[in-house]
């Protein structure tokens, strides 16, 4: 292999064959290739794509690089779900007990927090006992018993994208649909689901800002899951202001048991219901989306989702007790009301403002970390006239912390004299 011939070859606008990406990782992992020639080839591929037999070539390059699971002895049909990133995201704690209890079995390997985004890891930790680190045949054992587990993903797992992102990092060549893509698909492949369902986010908010970038990014990571066997689906949401009312880990993680008791947020119940509903339509449980979503819902109002949530905490060493009342996990938190500066109607929140103050918080913060975060009064087209629009939560110890993010999150409101159109959460859906 002459790594300088690629590198030309791709800088050229050349294909590169399997066998060359794959020998290419291979020798960048174990040292063979520098970071100098490997950054090369990586702004290379900036510059000039990837095809789809590229993209899908790396992808398993990297999904075999370290240890998979093997699921095959789980009964049923596999499906995982994942977030490409979003503010106020607590998504997979409700979706993913909602399509478990309605008859679909769930393996889900989360990352942690990235950037300005939350992680799902982070916010189950928030659960006194619970643990994340489930060896793989703890892990096939809750998926075949209960039908559901979350855990974070291990070191030795897809070793090969981790150090291709850190070089990525460091030399500006994350964006790119090819290297993200692969990078998302790798980790998912590498857990051994049957389908996954992707939500990939639009908007100020996510890693995606255009809906062009958003649409090619789940266009190629559907072709990725067809091209290795996987069923797949991808749906385009928006991720302009938070989600739901609550960001942050302890304050996510109360919103979604209160949502799977009925009481949460139109647009994070719709949401998780919908991806549930295509949860349970790839795993052959329902005929279309729409009996998957009837499902879905039917499980969040007799319980059972909530039900199923209790089981994984309980599985996993967590105090399912606390589910009896979720605002417990947050008693030790400072409140600090804040106020937007003038009265109108609120016509925008900038998700990601929100998200940075949230991580700044934490950042600033020397213990309890889990209690910073932000609860959302007031969202895109809500009247604003008095009242906080928003209450920072921090820890004991962290009170100039907080005012540095509230001031941040004040900043985040935009107010006018008319309220906005609301465009629709979900934009489109993608399948192959």
């Amino acid at each position: 292999m002459d790594i300088t011939e690629i590198i030309a070859r791709k800088r050229d606008g050349g294909e590169l064959s399997e066998r060359e990406i794959r020998q290419t990782v291979e020798a960048f992992v174990c040292g063979e290739v520098g970071e100098g020639p490997m950054a090369a080839l990586l702004m290379a591929v900036v510059l000039r794509g990837m095809t789809p037999a590229e993209t899908t070539a790396l992808t398993l390059t990297m999904a075999h690089s370290g240890d998979r699971l093997d699921l095959s002895e789980v009964p049923g049909v596999k499906v995982d779900k994942h977030s490409t990133g979003g503010v106020g995201d607590k998504t997979t704690l409700v979706a993913a007990p909602l399509a478990a209890a309605a008859g679909v079995r769930v393996p889900k390997m989360s990352g942690r927090a990235l950037g300005h985004t939350g992680g799902t890891i982070e916010k189950l930790e928030a659960v006194p006992g619970l643990t994340t680190a489930l060896d793989p045949d703890r892990f096939r054992s809750q998926v075949a018993e209960i039908g559901l587990a979350i855990a974070a993903q291990t070191e030795a797992m897809v070793p090969a994208d981790k150090k291709i992102y850190a070089l990525r990092d460091a030399t500006a060549t994350v964006e790119s649909i090819p290297l993200i893509a692969s990078s998302v698909m790798s980790k998912k492949l590498a857990v051994g689901a049957d389908a996954l369902v992707l939500d990939v986010k639009v908007g100020e908010g996510a890693f995606m800002r255009d809906l062009a970038a958003a649409r090619d990014l789940a266009g190629t990571m559907v072709e990725i899951g067809l091209r290795a066997g996987r069923k797949v689906v991808a749906v385009i949401t928006r991720m302009d202001q938070p989600l739901g009312t609550a960001v942050g880990d302890a304050a996510e993680l109360a919103e979604a048991a209160k949502t799977l008791a009925g009481e949460g947020p139109p647009d994070l119940v719709e949401l998780a219901e919908t991806l549930a509903g295509h949860m349970l339509l790839l795993g052959g449980v329902v005929e279309d989306a729409e009996a998957g979503r009837a499902r879905a819902h039917e499980a969040l109002v007799s319980g059972k989702g909530t039900e199923k949530f209790v089981e994984m905490i309980s599985a996993q060493g967590g105090d399912a007790a606390l589910l009896d009342a979720p605002d417990s996990l947050l008693a030790a938190a400072l409140r600090m009301p804040v106020e937007v500066a003038r009265d109108g109607f609120v016509t925008g929140l900038d998700a990601r403002e929100v998200g940075l103050a949230v991580r700044h918080l934490k950042e600033a913060s020397r213990n309890g970390k889990h209690l910073c975060g932000v609860l959302v009064h007031k969202k895109v087209g809500d009247s604003v006239k008095g009242g906080p629009a928003v209450t920072v939560l921090g820890p004991p110890g962290a009170e100039q912390a907080m005012e540095e993010a509230a001031e941040r999150v004040k900043r985040a409101y935009s107010v006018g004299e008319e309220p906005p159109a609301s465009p629709p959460l979900i934009v489109e859906t993608v399948s192959g």
